[in-house]
């Protein structure tokens, strides 16, 4: 029992390792020794000796930040630049892809009259506006005289066809025409066939879209 109690009397009056790092932060030599007072003279002199450690790193010397700066920016302006010729240089290929398309599908229409669809539809095509005003915008060029309302109901079949997932044959209405020359229809009448010709772009395009 007494050698117990003598062991225990012992044990406890060993340091413990907390109190042991405690101690040797109190025998540590001023200077190097954290401030944790900021108010104190030292403790300023002790955070500007850091401050001047800290700059005088050349990572953070002024002439290496703008060259960093520079390089970083001039990589920014090279993947932008590679992005937008490689959107145009798409966007391009698209139009001419659409052009011929048109111009196959229907040769009894002026070129120039295709080439404005094709042009106009690939610029609408990613647009947020509602099928019909697509439509209408397509044809708008070449119809200068016809109110965008009264285009409106001419594409109101294409439109609904478009939401509905019904198939129209734009083709169809250029063999109602027979043999007859573009010039010599009427206005109403070049008016029909140009929407079903955007209406027939939109859904190119809608193709070439699932095939990329």
């Amino acid at each position: 029992m007494i050698n117990n109690i003598n062991n225990s009397n012992t044990f406890n009056s060993s340091p413990s390792q907390v109190e042991l790092d405690f101690l040797a932060t109190l025998l540590e030599p001023a200077d190097a020794t954290y401030p944790w007072n900021p108010a104190d003279q030292e403790s300023e002199a002790y955070f500007n000796e850091l401050e001047q450690q800290f700059l005088g790193d050349d990572l953070w010397q002024e002439d290496e930040l703008n060259k960093r700066s520079q390089d970083f920016y001039s990589q920014l302006d090279n993947l932008w630049s590679t992005h937008h010729v490689d959107s145009a240089s798409k966007s391009h290929n698209l139009k001419q892809i659409l052009m011929a398309s048109l111009q196959e599908a229907f040769v009894v229409v002026p070129q120039g009259w295709l080439n404005t669809i094709a042009q106009n539809a690939a610029e609408m095509f990613s647009s947020q506006q509602p099928i019909g005003e697509q439509l209408v915008r397509c044809v708008q060029d070449m119809l200068p005289s016809w109110g965008a309302d009264d285009l409106l109901v001419l594409a109101r079949p294409y439109a609904y066809a478009m939401r509905s997932g019904e198939p129209q044959c734009p083709k169809a209405m250029i063999t109602k025409l027979g043999n007859r020359e573009w010039t010599s229809l009427s206005e109403v009448e070049q008016a029909k066939v140009s929407l079903a010709i955007s209406y027939y772009a939109l859904n190119e395009l809608n193709s070439f879209q699932s095939e990329s």
